[in-house]
Parts: structure tokens; sequence; C-alpha cells
């Protein structure tokens, strides 16, 4: 699969617990820990996860585009005007790298590879 969905939604948060408490009470979430700055939830229609902050959230979500092949998705993002706000980094289950688009939105895209 080479496609591009929107595999993710990543969100920012302020206080992890506070937010877990709200989502699970308002809509019956649920979530998995990783660490003490990252909660994901899953099975509500997309996966989707919040990182903590310390700084004011502006854009809190962050919608994540999986690919399988990441230098070469990279390439074609620069080639159509995107710009790398975030080189590939590795992270538990894989990599990713983050872009904005000509209009300043920024997305991830990520593959397991």
């Amino acid at each position: 699969m080479k496609t591009a969905p929107i595999d993710y939604i990543e969100f920012k948060t302020t206080d992890i617990e506070k937010t877990k408490t709200f989502y699970s009470n308002a809509f019956s979430w649920s979530f998995t820990d990783y660490g003490p700055n990252y909660t994901s939830f899953s099975k509500i229609g997309v996966a989707g996860g919040f990182e903590l902050t310390k700084g004011p959230i502006v854009n809190g979500a962050l919608v994540v585009l999986y690919y399988e092949d990441l230098e070469e998705i990279q390439e074609k993002v620069i080639t159509a005007g995107g710009i790398i706000s975030k080189e590939i980094f590795e992270f538990p289950g894989g990599k990713r790298f983050h872009f904005k688009d000509p209009s300043g939105n920024e997305l991830a895209i990520w593959s397991e590879k």
C-alpha cells in the first residue's frame, strides 16, 4: 500500500489525566499510556493520541497519514511545495516526519518500517 490515508489524529494536551478523564466520561473512550507524556485511543472510528505539552496550544490537532516508504513520500511532499517541519524520527512502533502544506497546515506521515 503506497496511498496516504488519514491513519491517526494526534492532539496536544496540557494535562493527560484530565484529558483522559474527560474523554472517558463524555464518550467512553479508553486509553493506552506510552510513558508519562503520551496516551493513545483507538476503536472510535480513527486511532489517535494526546501528547503532553507545556506551551500554549495553538493548533491542537495533528492529522497523521500513512505511507510505507517515508523517504519516497518526503521527497514528493518537498517537490509538491511542502516544507519539512520535523525530520524523520523514530518512536515506539515506527518512524514519521512532519510537514507544512502551502497554507501552513502541519501534518505528519508515518510508517512502521
